[in-house]
């Protein structure tokens, strides 16, 4: 298996586990960013190290940019701007946890079918 192949096994994985999570836990997933922001600084820091590390993983062994696994890739580099952002700027990153609230808990739902589509689109690829 290359490369390319086992960051898109690991992503497929990752993207159908969260997504289903995020398709029948909504309100759990509000709760978690809902006490994350209430540490402040410090819970911007725990999102940007995850992104950034995530991010940089598939950013380093996944240089493809034809087909659908490209969309893995710009997803790579999107997390790493994501992570990069976070640190610089955690003021703005707390603005964007301000927006989950329980009333907007449904669109866990529909970011959990995205996921789930772009994992079986991947996985699809991969076995096909």
């Amino acid at each position: 298996m290359s490369g390319e192949d086992a960051i898109e096994v690991l992503a497929a994985v990752n993207f159908a586990v969260t997504g289903a999570s995020h398709l029948l836990q909504p309100q759990a997933w509000v709760e978690f960013f809902t006490k994350l922001r209430g540490y402040g600084r410090p819970a911007v820091f725990f999102i940007a190290f995850l992104a950034l590390g995530y991010g940089s993983l598939i950013v380093a062994f996944h240089p493809v940019w034809t087909g659908v696994p490209a969309a893995l890739t710009v997803f790579g580099w999107a997390q790493v701007a994501k992570g990069a952002v976070y640190f610089l700027f955690p003021g703005y990153a707390l603005g964007k946890l301000a927006v989950v609230t329980a009333e907007r808990g449904w669109m866990f739902r529909l970011w959990g079918v995205a996921f789930l589509v772009f994992a079986a689109l991947l996985a699809w690829g991969l076995w096909s």
